[in-house]
């Protein structure tokens, strides 16, 4: 991030009204498209949808949820929250 001053940047009337706001701090003004939903590029959040349908799966399969809870070394309450919970937006399998 490269960080410049705001003379060379805005016209003077919108310079002025920033400096109504914040006179001589800094200001960080994020990209449009820089908003990424969290675990996208990372790659984690398709990780534990992966992981919480398998849950599911062995679940339904007749696993309990104890033996699911010492497995994937989650809670028995998380456990719970992953088959009897909604999907959060995944499509049901």
């Amino acid at each position: 991030m490269s960080h410049k001053n705001g003379k060379d940047i805005f016209p003077p009337e919108l310079l002025r009204e920033i400096q109504k706001y914040i006179n001589g701090g800094n200001v960080y003004i994020p990209r449009k498209d820089s908003h990424t939903r969290w675990g996208v590029k990372s790659g984690i959040r398709q990780e534990l949808i992966q992981r919480n349908r398998q849950i599911r799966h062995l679940f339904r399969d007749g696993t309990s949820i104890e033996e699911l809870s010492f497995v994937f070394g989650l809670s028995v309450y998380t456990i719970k929250k992953i088959v009897y919970g909604k999907d959060r937006g995944e499509k049901n399998e």
